[in-house]
């Protein structure tokens, strides 16, 4: 089941439920076979920074810091708003694996002509 599909995440710490509810998300459309981009604004830019979702964990659900590794390591991507990376004064330099900086025409790009989304 080829195709584009996208997770927008816009928590963090703020509401650790969604954060992790999206990045299983995101893993199961890896496993469907789909090219997945998990795009972070907002507070959700903050997962970008390595050793802040250390100690997110749900109970019910696998750590985030693991299902974050996971999502990276099968090819998914993190697309990272870059006015609010910036307006956090978020570090360039701690990105974690999968994390790319980008302005929103890149999201548009991947999004294409009908590509699934949610949004957590």
């Amino acid at each position: 089941m080829a195709g584009n599909f996208v997770v927008s995440l816009t928590h963090a710490k703020n509401d650790t439920d969604k954060a992790t509810v999206a990045f299983v998300i995101a893993n199961a459309a890896i496993a469907s076979e789909k090219k997945v981009v998990v795009f972070l604004s907002i507070e959700g830019t903050r997962l970008s920074q390595k050793g802040y979702a250390d100690d997110i964990h749900e109970e019910g659900f696998a750590p985030l810091k693991d299902l974050m590794k996971s999502f990276a390591e099968a090819g998914g991507q993190m697309f990272v708003c870059s006015p609010c990376f910036k307006k956090r004064g978020l570090d360039e330099n701690n990105l974690v694996p999968g994390a790319v900086i980008v302005g929103g025409a890149k999201l548009v790009e991947f999004l294409g002509d009908g590509c699934p989304s949610v949004s957590y």
